[in-house]
């Protein structure tokens, strides 16, 4: 990634929530004791929830394949490429029979971030805090940030993170009210899935390159950050381009995500473009170099990084192509009652 000081600053504000993955949130603060609880409004998107763990095996039976899946072969080793989202729906969450034979069958899992590992969530929460001394906002950017945090009914401990993470934040929490949701993430789904099948779980990316992405210590970019990401909850851009893009994910459907550009209204110019070559194309040559690594090493990785990573020319299944891998495009089976239980998938 870049620093956001280079980014084309709507482009930014519009890819937060689609191209990098899920910002942990602070620890929830206390309410006041004459306040309801934010999330009993009646005007606050529905509150995500669980599966019910001993509904699991059920719902795993159930599950359809989502998502790109991607076979990727050398040195006669197997190993995948899996485009996910970091908001999904709740029906969304469990893979299907393909890709759970694909997870079964790796020996460890690549993510973006281990949202999971205890040192990379506190690296996380110290560094997305905002820093003492930091200069405020303009007062008007800081109300409406304020009234975009109280309108999402989002976690009062927000407002102790840089302002760009907060808006970023709200971002990714857009589209609730349609059902899409970041506590069903698919990154963090396979994150704990990994850990009940004892598999290792390994970072392809650090923390500082992530959150340097998202934050400047310029007043002036940050205010200019924050400014273009209030446009975009405003307006509900952001909500709508979330909303295509899970469902496009969830379709697989990866020639409508290659032509995101077209539809996100978040691209118009020069500066939007190169902000988002850079944000999303930018990183994936470093993404690709660490999962051909763990491949190299005598892994059989299971790699999931966001979806808009993988489509087109730069793409992950592309770059590893050129490296020398055997990369296919796998196809889910007609009905998950076809699938194999065990075993690779079948590829197209």
């Amino acid at each position: 990634m870049v620093r956001a000081a280079v980014l084309g600053r709507r482009a930014a504000a519009c890819l937060w929530g689609l191209a990098v993955p899920v910002l942990a949130q602070p620890a929830p603060a206390p309410a006041a004791p004459a306040s309801p609880p934010a999330l009993q409004r009646a005007d606050c998107p529905p509150v995500a929830t669980p599966i019910d763990p001993a509904a699991i095996p059920q719902a795993l039976r159930e599950a359809r394949d989502h998502g790109l899946l991607w076979r990727v072969e050398q040195g006669g080793r197997t190993s995948w490429l899996y485009g996910t989202v970091h908001a999904a729906r709740r029906d969304w969450m469990l893979p299907g029979p393909t890709v759970l034979a694909a997870v079964q069958g790796s020996d460890r899992i690549a993510l973006e971030l281990d949202l999971l590992d205890p040192a990379v969530g506190a690296a996380l929460q110290a560094a997305m805090r905002n820093p003492p001394g930091a200069a405020p906002l303009p007062p008007d950017l800081a109300r409406r940030l304020a009234a975009q945090i109280d309108a999402a009914c989002a976690d009062p401990g927000l407002a102790a993170l840089r302002p760009e993470l907060q808006v970023a934040s709200l971002v990714v929490m857009a589209a609730r009210r349609d059902g899409i949701d970041p506590a069903y993430g698919i990154d963090l789904v396979l994150a704990g899935m990994a850990r009940g099948l004892r598999k290792p779980v390994v970072s392809l990316e650090s923390v500082e390159l992530q959150v340097r992405a998202l934050a400047s210590d310029d007043p002036r970019e940050t205010a200019a950050a924050v400014a273009s990401g209030l446009e975009q909850l405003e307006s509900s851009a952001a909500r709508d381009a979330l909303g295509t893009l899970a469902r496009a994910w969830a379709d697989g459907r990866a020639n409508l995500l290659e032509s995101y550009g077209q539809w996100c209204d978040c691209l118009h110019t020069l500066e939007e473009r190169e902000g988002f070559e850079r944000l999303v194309v930018g990183r994936n040559p470093g993404l690709a170099r660490s999962i051909a690594a763990q491949h190299r090493a005598g892994h059989r990785v299971f790699a999931a990084v966001g979806a808009l990573h993988m489509v087109g020319p730069q793409g992950l299944p592309a770059l590893l192509a050129r490296q020398g891998f055997r990369v296919e495009r796998v196809q889910w089976p007609a009905s998950p009652a076809a699938a194999p239980a065990r075993g690779a998938p079948p590829s197209r």
